[in-house]
């Protein structure tokens, strides 16, 4: 048996990506606190593999996990990227009902500032989208919402149309956000989470489907240290061709010279020149010089374990003459 580190709690949306991606009769699913708890327990080798949040399809990547593969600190050099998994999110929204509030004058305020269907325009939205969904029962007891970051860019048409105004609480998860909410005896506060968490909870579901894209999705990653050779999802037996690249993705990390005109573009030009198709950038702070940044790039192919001459082993030979530095970040077959 061997242990596999997630963002947790248990009824989080990396649990059930966790759930999906790896056989439990083989290992034993462990819960992290935080995303950097994953990356440490793969790094320290108590947990063989991780898996974390990387990216939502409609808010777009986790920055928290971006920045541990910054690693400005030199804390995971071993970590690397071997699969991924894309996990349907759909949120609700968790709390008491007012049935269920001891509170009876709670329940009856209504000076709450949530909206009764309307969404109020404003300069960078004058018009605003109305929810596909309403709750399923009257919310204007809710006066703080708990929730992970990423849920409420998710969420945008439903909160500012029913919950505008109240109060918001970052947690690190959205299971962690409906455990607060449990053990709020007053009733008042909410949260977005899945439905299983509610039955985990013991909560009602104030509203269902309340994300603003139908397709929503989150792309979760399966981490592993350089070194550990088992379950390997990126390898599928034998040895791959250039021809079968598209099959697989890879992530590299870099910086350039900030000084030197055409450095970025010199960077990326490497992987055009080897038909190397880039399928995202992302940036983050360097964290050593004030507007210097970290680059990350994601394209389809995949490294070579053997010092073979394909295309992207040649790619990373010609950025390590452009570049200031760079990182290999993983290769893993994708699931789309």
């Amino acid at each position: 048996m061997y242990m596999v580190a997630f963002l947790g709690p248990n009824a989080s949306y990396t649990h059930q990506a966790a759930r999906d991606r790896f056989n439990q009769d083989t290992c034993v699913l462990s819960p992290q606190v935080t995303i950097e708890d994953v990356f440490q327990q793969v790094q320290s080798r108590v947990a063989k593999f991780g898996v974390v949040p990387f990216e939502n399809s409609t808010n777009g990547s986790v920055v928290f996990t971006l920045d541990l593969f910054a690693d400005i600190k030199s804390r995971h050099p071993d970590i690397v990227v071997c699969g991924e998994a894309y996990v349907d999110v759909h949120h609700c929204l968790l709390g008491r009902g007012a049935a269920r509030l001891t509170d009876t004058s709670l329940s009856s305020k209504t000076d709450s500032p949530t909206s009764s269907g309307q969404a109020t325009p404003t300069s960078k939205v004058p018009y605003p989208k109305t929810p596909a969904v309403k709750p399923v029962v009257p919310v204007k007891h809710v006066k703080k919402l708990y929730s992970h970051p990423q849920a409420w860019g998710q969420c945008r048409d439903f909160l500012s149309t029913y919950l505008k105004g109240v109060e918001r609480q970052d947690v690190s998860s959205t299971s962690r956000a409906a455990e607060l909410v449990a053990e709020d005896q007053s009733g008042s506060s909410a949260a977005i989470s899945s439905a299983i968490a509610a039955e985990v909870h013991g909560l009602d579901v104030l509203a269902r489907n309340i994300e603003d894209s139908a397709d929503n999705k989150t792309r979760f990653f399966i981490l592993k240290r350089t070194d550990c050779l088992e379950h390997q999802p990126m390898h599928r037996g034998a040895k791959v061709v250039d021809d079968d690249q598209n099959s697989f993705k890879s992530l590299v990390s870099f910086t350039v010279n900030h000084e030197d005109p055409g450095s970025l573009a010199d960077s990326l030009a490497v992987f055009k020149s080897y038909k190397l198709n880039l399928t995202s950038i992302n940036t983050r702070p360097s964290g050593l010089v004030p507007w210097n940044y970290i680059f990350f790039i994601e394209f389809k192919g995949r490294r070579e374990n053997d010092g073979a001459t394909g295309a992207v082993n040649a790619a990373l030979r010609d950025l390590n003459n452009v570049a200031k530095c760079w990182r290999w970040l993983g290769s893993w077959e994708s699931e789309l």
